[in-house]
């Protein structure tokens, strides 16, 4: 066993000398590269990595939670304020949900749970309930303010009015609330996000006004609409200022693709004012109209015709009673007998006519004035339009006018309409910079850009010439010297006849002519001697 271990290490030995010393080095580094790399990853791979869980919490509500944690035997980490706590993230959404469920983050505020969780046997006096109720209402109005968009921390505090027995309902008196808010960072809340808070606390508190509620911030006081507030007025204005851009924009748009048909694309520009009122009426009509507007009548749903005669003889006072000279008071002047007749008869009819009831809400916005001026390129080789065509484009936007100023609620002349529409002709393009008096034209601003081109390009040119001639100079100083020639030679001490002399000649002037010739004139040269 000893022996065969003792060949093992020597193969081993044997086999590690083959190596040379750089490769042992580049070997013995590898694995160290290895093994720290193995550690590292370890150390990571083992490592407990914590994610932020609870982040800006109040104080009680990081004692809650660290209780609970401490409690469960869940590792966790606080930062340095207090108001973070980290958990591993492998657990963190287990443990959200799980202190979430019990209700240990209230954001620094009871709620009506503390009833529940204080409750006693033996009961509360007045004054505690009071209190505790007081408190517990507080953190409720301030956990629903919490949860609104852009609200950061929310300090309620109610006022609540002592109850009475002696006072009817209207004469109660009314709760009062005060509330600070802090928003996240960038946020501006809108007009319709501060009524919506001043109602969450109206709703939330009974018997609480508007009036008397008081909303602030770090910076103002918050203001309803309902006490004046002018955030809802400005974004009215902004409402109101943006769809009138976007009804220039349609005509303008309509204008120019109708009359693009007529004189050609890009030839046409357009520019449009409008007046629009957006004043909305709201109105409720009831209107009595005949049936029969021809003869003012109405339909015949019933119809009644009474007629009675009576006839007789018999005594018939006459005369006024008590005024002749020999009369007696109280009793008729005289008296008469005959026949008597009486005729009665009446006529009863009931007409039904139409009841119309409307309930009329006028559009959100009406177009009070309209302008629209257009400019025309004129077809090539003319100064202007003929007036044919002017015409013709003035009555198609003259018809525009009119029909968009339809519902203004004024009769406006064709004169007057006319005067609400411009067409003038106007050159575009290249061909007003050409015509532009005092400006240069195309063919002179092409005619100086290439001239720049053929100016630069020269003066590149004698740059690289110069900085060339300067490179040339630099390598004929850094030039060694040329090394003599050494000419090939032939020990013709050591060939024995012509033969062979001639052979070699031979060969050399195939494979090295240029040798070859060197070596004649080596030879030349010596003769010459």
């Amino acid at each position: 066993m000893n022996e065969r271990l003792a060949q093992y290490k020597e193969k081993i030995l044997q086999y590690w000398n083959r190596f040379s010393g750089r490769q042992k080095i580049l070997f013995f580094s590898t694995l160290a590269i290895i093994i720290i790399i193995i550690s590292v990853l370890t150390v990571q791979l083992s490592k407990t990595e914590y994610e932020v869980a609870f982040q800006d919490l109040d104080s009680t509500d990081s004692a809650a939670v660290m209780t609970h944690l401490d409690t469960s035997g869940i590792p966790y980490k606080l930062s340095p304020d207090g108001k973070s706590i980290s958990v591993p993230s492998t657990e963190a959404a287990r443990i959200k949900v799980d202190i979430g469920s019990q209700g240990l983050v209230q954001g620094g505020s009871i709620g009506y749970k503390v009833f529940n969780e204080n409750s006693s046997m033996i009961g509360t006096t007045d004054s505690e309930f009071d209190v505790k109720y007081n408190n517990a209402l507080n953190g409720e109005v301030e956990q629903l303010m919490s949860r609104m968009q852009g609200i950061k921390e929310a300090k309620v505090l109610i006022n609540l009015p002592k109850e009475t027995v002696f006072a009817s309902q209207a004469d109660q008196e009314q709760a009062s609330a005060s509330v600070v808010l802090s928003f996240e960072p960038g946020f501006r809340p809108s007009q319709e996000n501060i009524d919506g808070y001043f109602n969450l606390v109206k709703t939330a508190v009974p018997n609480l006004p508007i009036d008397n509620i008081t909303i602030a911030n770090n910076e103002i006081e918050l203001m309803p609409t309902a006490k004046g507030g002018q955030a809802g007025v400005s974004n009215q204005v902004e409402e109101n200022f943006a769809l009138q851009k976007k009804f220039e924009e349609d005509v303008k748009k309509d204008v120019k693709q109708f009359l693009s048909t007529l004189t050609g694309p890009d030839k046409v520009d357009v520019l449009v004012f409008s007046k629009l009122n957006f004043d909305k009426e709201n109105r409720k009509e009831d209107l009595v109209t005949p049936v029969d507007e021809e003869n003012m009548k109405g339909i015949e749903i019933s119809s009644q015709i009474i007629s009675n005669t009576y006839s007789g003889q018999g005594s018939t006072a006459g005369g006024v009673a008590g005024t002749g000279s020999q009369d007696v008071t109280g009793y008729p002047s005289n008296t008469d007998s005959g026949t008597s007749t009486s005729e009665e008869s009446s006529e009863t009819r009931n007409y039904e006519v139409n009841r119309i009831t409307r309930d009329i809400i006028a559009s959100p916005y009406s177009v009070k004035d309209l302008t629209i001026n257009v400019a025309v390129e004129p077809p090539s080789g003319e100064n202007s339009l003929n007036d044919a065509t002017t015409d013709a484009i003035e009555n198609i936007l003259v018809n525009i006018v009119r029909a968009s100023l339809a519902d203004s609620g004024i009769n406006y002349t064709d004169a007057d309409l006319a005067k609400k529409v411009s067409v003038y002709s106007q050159q575009f393009g290249s061909e007003a910079s050409d015509n532009a008096p005092g400006g240069l034209a195309t063919w002179m601003i092409w005619a100086i850009g290439a001239a720049a081109l053929l100016v630069g390009a020269g003066v590149g040119y004698l740059i690289y010439r110069s900085r060339k001639k300067a490179v040339d100079e630099e390598d004929e100083e850094d030039i060694p010297l040329q090394v003599p020639t050494e000419f090939p030679s032939i020990n013709l001490e050591s060939v024995t006849n012509d033969s062979q002399v001639r052979k070699q000649l031979e060969n050399l002037a195939k494979k090295k002519p240029d040798e070859f010739v060197n070596l004649l004139r080596t030879w030349l040269a010596d003769e010459q001697r």
